[in-house]
């Protein structure tokens, strides 16, 4: 027995799979596997990978592609306020940039500053549309340039002692500046100023008993040492060598001067009060020996004019008068003896008078900072103790009714110099 239906089932079940053909209406509605992006001029131009922030290394080069949203064929990119060095392709927007050394270290660029770029990318087609942005490039350097500290002064300074010693600390600040300075001395030291930071000013002077005696060659070096840190605790360290010599102690020297010229002054002043006394005593008896001398004279005259009388007893008395005025030459003597000791003594001090203010004008100071002061000093103290010594036994008399003065003027009056004056 033969069954017949199993082709009829299948030719049934062929119609219902033909009755089942999608219709081209569905076609059209079907989601295809990959999108299809359809341009349109209603989009927005945008840059679609733009970086806002650069960070370039010295030395290495930077090459960034800037891709938009539309067809990049039609579109062209420039820059603005642009380091040195930056391009960019103004077709396909290709960012280069070759971050030379000599750039920096000609100063066209600078570490660790924030460059501002503009950037923006136009359609050639239509101007309006366009985008206009910008983006930060920063470049650095991993090479760390040491800070130093620079004073001002060569390594090696001479002064002498009560000079000033003055000078800056300067600083040559590195990849990272000094924050703190310490000063430093191989020796104690007074009357300096604290340097604590750069830039600031040392200044020393050192006294006049710095140097002493027993120091070699009459001078001595001192070590300053200034030493420099960073926020690291990274040192470095500058040494000035200062060779302080031995020097004269002006104000003290010009001290020591003035005593000596007040001395002299005031020991001229002594010999010109007792030159008044001795000048006196050899007048007074002059003039009583004159007298004397006068009077003899006249009693030979007048026993001479007796004895040619005619009277007796004028005869008489002219013949005694001569014989009085033998008699009053012993008297003279006795009652005012020559005082050529004293006339000598006010001749020898008058002398010594003179050579001293002599002196004192030869070795007078000359200018503010006379550089032979100290000699000066020492010829008036040997003249003075050379005069001392000669006049030692020639008292010296102070008379109170005299000025100054009146001292002067008697000593320089013209019969005092008449009378003391050299005699050919």
């Amino acid at each position: 027995m033969v069954c017949l239906f199993a082709p009829t089932a299948w030719l049934a079940a062929q119609d219902q799979r033909t009755d089942t053909v999608p219709t081209r209406s569905s076609v059209d509605t079907v989601t295809h596997p990959f999108p299809v992006h359809i341009d349109s001029v209603e989009t927005a131009l945008r840059i679609k990978n733009l970086n806002p922030y650069f960070t370039l290394h010295v030395d290495s080069t930077l090459t960034y592609r800037l891709e938009i949203n539309k067809d990049e064929s039609k579109f062209y990119w420039y820059l603005r306020n642009s380091p040195v060095g930056l391009r960019i392709n103004k077709d396909n927007g290709t960012l280069t940039f070759k971050a030379e050394k000599s750039y920096f270290l000609s100063g066209k660029l600078r570490y660790d500053n924030e460059y501002r770029v503009n950037i923006g990318v136009q359609s050639l087609d239509n101007p309006t549309e366009r985008v206009d942005t910008s983006f930060a490039i920063v470049f650095y350097n991993t090479e760390i340039v040491p800070a130093k500290i620079k004073p001002s002064v060569n390594s090696t300074v001479t002064i002498d002692e009560g000079d000033t010693l003055s000078f800056k600390v300067q600083c040559d600040f590195g990849s990272f500046p000094i924050d703190n300075i310490t000063f430093l001395s191989n020796m104690p030291i007074k009357n300096y100023t604290t340097v604590r930071k750069c830039d600031d000013d040392f200044t020393w002077s050192p006294p006049f008993d710095f140097v002493k005696d027993s120091d070699p060659g009459k001078e001595k070096i001192v070590l300053l040492s200034f030493i420099g840190t960073n926020r690291f605790m990274v040192r470095d360290t500058a040494v000035v060598r200062v060779i302080v010599k031995d020097a004269l102690n002006y104000p003290f020297a010009l001290q020591e001067y003035n005593l000596a010229a007040r001395n002299i002054n005031t020991y001229v002043l002594q010999l010109k009060y007792t030159f008044v006394q001795l000048d006196k005593g050899v007048k007074k008896t002059k003039g009583a020996r004159t007298g004397f001398d006068i009077t003899s004279s006249t009693t030979a005259l007048t026993g001479t004019i007796l004895t040619s009388s005619t009277s007796t007893g004028a005869q008489q008395t002219g013949k005694i008068l001569p014989s009085v005025g033998v008699s009053l030459v012993p008297i003279k003597e006795a009652v005012a003896p020559q005082k050529v000791f004293d006339q000598n003594q006010a001749s020898s001090i008058r002398s010594s008078i003179k050579r001293l203010d002599y002196m004192l004008q030869d070795n007078a100071v000359v200018g503010e900072r006379d550089p032979d002061i100290s000699k000066k000093t020492a010829k008036l103290k040997d003249e003075l103790k050379q005069i001392q010594i000669q006049l030692i036994d020639i008292p010296l008399e102070m008379t109170r009714d005299m000025s100054e003065k009146d001292l002067n003027e008697y000593f320089n009056s013209p019969k005092v110099n008449k009378k003391y004056r050299l005699k050919k």
